[in-house]
């Protein structure tokens, strides 16, 4: 699976940016949105099933941010409202081959290339 993704950039707290990720490849069952802070580890945002089923959301970011799907052009979408600065990441869009419930970052198997993101005070 190749996994494109786009629409990162330097918004003002409290606005909004969407995020985009096109899907190319063989065909893949999980979804996910991760992040890198400045210095801090990888870390889980949002996943679901390619159904968009199975939706989970990180603390953080519960309320905030949506993760949805649109098959017609196997795009993967994240829409992040009232962002804070504290969501200044690298955001990195994943794909993995099979899915459960309970899925990890371990289980994805395929990367994107990141798209940043810097929310200013």
């Amino acid at each position: 699976v190749q996994l494109q993704a786009s629409g990162g950039g330097l918004v003002q707290a409290g606005g909004s940016l969407r995020l985009s990720c096109v899907a190319s490849g063989r065909t893949f069952s999980g979804v996910g949105w991760f992040r890198r802070a400045p210095g801090k580890e990888r870390e889980f945002v949002a996943v679901m099933n390619w159904r968009g089923e199975g939706k989970r959301y990180a603390d953080s970011v519960k309320g905030r941010f949506t993760i949805s799907r649109d098959n017609r052009d196997n795009t993967i979408y994240l829409q992040m409202n009232s962002l804070k600065p504290e969501d200044t990441a690298v955001y990195y869009c994943a794909a993995s081959a099979s899915w459960h419930s309970k899925i990890k970052e371990a289980d994805f198997g395929s990367w994107g290339q990141g798209t940043q993101v810097t929310v200013s005070s």
